[in-house]
């Protein structure tokens, strides 16, 4: 009996030291992500810039915010960018998934031609040159546009697609070809329905990077209304291009006040989508 009572301590044991450094290293991990950002936050409504860490603002105060809010130049940036974030979004899911729904097709010639072209231009591009250049010929540079069209297409999230689709049942697809429904008629019917964890996962990818995309502004885009508001906010921290405050604010809180209102959006997103994102993350990790 004894010798009974000590096995099955021992795994006991173990687990719950596993359990200890588990939650350690979380906790870790979850101070390293939150701190910045709560620092942000709080800078962000305190009158007084520091340098130090506050868990309070020492002057709280709505400066900040009122100064953005209220400054006009900050519109049409802002606008530009949820315009060309929805669109991109759009753009980016229909191309995804039309284009994973026809890699699926096990029975499509030439199928696995077309998966390597594409996994090929994963590890190779033609270069910021080039890119240029055919940008250029679409008349896409110094225009908004450039950022739906440039990121309309990612074969990561194609291939994650491809492989969420290769994980419903087959007697699915087997019983709506029976009852006369078309390939597309399972796509819209049987297919998208399926998939709101991955059209959640996979949009938010998109709409973060079309959303937080400055590089692309300042390689291809000069004329000022066209600009989006990652690029201003840009401006605004590395050139010291502040908006002339009415209120009595430092530089720094209106630096910070700027950053929460580029994250604000995805942070009242984030959670609706939350329950879609976790289930989503696992796109194509099993299979049966």
């Amino acid at each position: 009996m004894a010798k009974k009572d000590m096995a099955s301590s021992g795994p006991k044991a173990h687990v719950h030291v596993f359990d200890i450094v588990n939650y350690i290293v979380f906790v870790i991990l979850a101070l390293i992500i939150i701190v910045p950002i709560w620092k942000v936050v709080v800078d962000s409504f305190n009158a007084v810039g520091v340098y130090q860490f506050k868990l309070w603002p020492t002057q709280p105060t709505l400066g900040g915010y009122q100064t953005i809010l209220s400054t006009s130049k900050l519109y049409r940036p802002f606008l530009n960018s949820v315009i060309t974030t929805v669109f991109g979004t759009l753009l980016g899911l229909v191309m995804s998934t039309l284009g994973g729904y026809v890699l699926c097709q096990f029975e499509m010639p030439g199928r696995e031609a077309m998966a390597f072209f594409l996994l090929f231009t994963m590890i190779f591009s033609g270069g910021m040159i080039p890119e240029y250049l055919v940008m250029k010929q679409l008349h896409l540079t110094n225009n908004m546009w450039i950022l739906v069209v440039k990121h309309g297409m990612n074969v990561y999230n194609l291939v994650l697609m491809r492989n969420f689709f290769e994980g419903i049942p087959a007697s699915l697809f087997e019983a709506a070809e029976i009852d006369g429904c078309s390939p597309m008629g399972i796509f819209f019917k049987i297919v998208l329905p399926l998939s709101k964890a991955a059209l959640a996962s996979i949009g938010l990818m998109y709409a973060v990077t079309v959303w937080n995309d400055y590089s692309t502004v300042q390689i291809y885009i000069t004329t000022r209304d066209q600009v989006n508001f990652q690029y201003i906010l840009r401006v605004m921290v590395m050139d010291g291009d502040t908006p002339t405050s009415g209120y009595k604010v430092s530089q720094n809180t209106l630096y910070y006040a700027a950053i929460v209102m580029a994250i604000l959006p995805f942070m009242i997103l984030y959670p609706f989508l939350q329950q879609y994102f976790v289930t989503g993350v696992n796109i194509g990790a099993v299979k049966e």
